[in-house]
């Protein structure tokens, strides 16, 4: 009987081990989907986060590794997102991240990078011409921006699908706002998921 019960804990063992090594860092597959959420606002740095949830964007974008596996790689996103208050805005951004395990599946990330965001003025705005004011729209601008990001996320692995949720919080500086001040701070959060083609 204790020979059968240590074959099944040395099998049971075993498996575990076999599971624990096939990690997804090895099935890491480049371009992958990744969709999130976009939750905005103007704010200094993890100051009054509740404006976020008042600006609901939605984003998309892929990335490819820069080693062959999970942990370092370059990311490309494209996002939009409302706000009443600066004006919406469509930003194109890539970033590179470094995603480090923490237990088991979990892990990490740390990324900055740069970007190019398009945004559209909160109301009518005019401008003094010939003597009078006139009227120029909600036309916006481009303007420089430059991200920096921490994640947390899960690696959901199995043969039939790899899907990795993750939680973002972005701290952005923008230049060129408007002439009196150059640097703009603007935050995102972003919840999401990446999705690897496992064929």
């Amino acid at each position: 009987m204790k020979a059968v019960i240590l074959s099944f804990l040395f099998g049971t063992l075993v498996h575990s081990v076999q599971a624990q090594t096939e990690s997804p860092v090895k099935d890491y597959r480049n371009f992958p989907i990744v969709i999130s959420l976009q939750f905005h606002a103007l704010s200094m740095p993890f100051r009054d986060m509740r404006t976020n949830f008042k600006n609901i964007g939605v984003g998309i974008g892929t990335e490819v590794s820069l080693n062959g596996n999970h942990d370092w790689v370059q990311q490309f996103q494209a996002i939009w997102f409302p706000n009443k208050s600066v004006g919406n805005g469509l930003m194109f951004y890539t970033q590179f991240a470094w995603r480090p395990y923490l237990a088991s599946d979990a892990f990490a990330e740390l990324k900055a990078g740069a970007g190019y965001l398009i945004a559209s003025r909160p109301v009518d705005s005019f401008r003094w011409t010939n003597n009078q004011w006139q009227p120029v729209g909600r036309k916006g601008k481009g303007m420089l921006v430059l991200p920096v990001g921490v994640s947390l996320g899960y690696n959901s692995y199995s043969a039939d699908v790899y899907l990795a949720p993750f939680i973002s919080y972005q701290f952005m500086l923008l230049k060129g706002y408007n002439a009196s001040v150059p640097l703009v701070p603007e935050t995102l959060i972003q919840a999401g998921a990446r999705l690897h083609p496992v064929w």
